[in-house]
């Protein structure tokens, strides 16, 4: 019997994938609890289409990514912060800090969370940070830390 999955079913799919399963696991286990549903012909059409779409969906998503990868990669923001007598910061400089500069330096909306920070700016001076545009596209910006 062909299933269409609903929902991650563990050692079977994960959900939207097309399975052959044994009848009396489709019907009295899956079905009954929602994790599948019958594929007819008209289903398994309306699950490729969606495919499709998703996989143009990606495409032109990559490809915003990679313009944006251009226009921002290399490129160096600067960051004033408070520091006491030794050069060290008060508190340190997050990834919003660093959303919100890019957006104000150089025009771009970027989320803080794909911002990877590997360890808290505290001090001042020269520190590289990799923005994770999409799975496989990643950007490196130089954040410069200066005291107000």
């Amino acid at each position: 019997m062909k299933v269409i999955l609903t929902e991650d079913v563990k050692k079977l799919g994960q959900k939207g994938d097309i399975v052959e399963v044994a009848n009396g696991y489709g019907r009295n286990y899956l079905i009954p609890r929602g994790m599948a549903e019958e594929a007819t012909k008209e289903k398994i059409k309306e699950i490729k289409e969606k495919n499709v779409s998703q996989e143009k969906k990606k495409e032109r998503e990559k490809s915003e990514a990679e313009e944006l990868k251009a226009r921002i990669d290399g490129k160096s923001v600067t960051i004033k912060a408070r520091t006491g007598s030794s050069e060290k910061l008060f508190g340190a400089v997050t990834s919003k800090e660093i959303s919100d500069i890019l957006q104000e330096e150089l025009g771009v909306s970027i989320d803080k969370k794909k911002i990877d920070v590997p360890e808290p700016i505290k001090n001042l001076g020269e520190h590289q940070v990799r923005i994770k545009l999409f799975p496989e596209v990643q950007a490196e910006v130089k954040v410069i830390v200066a005291s107000e």
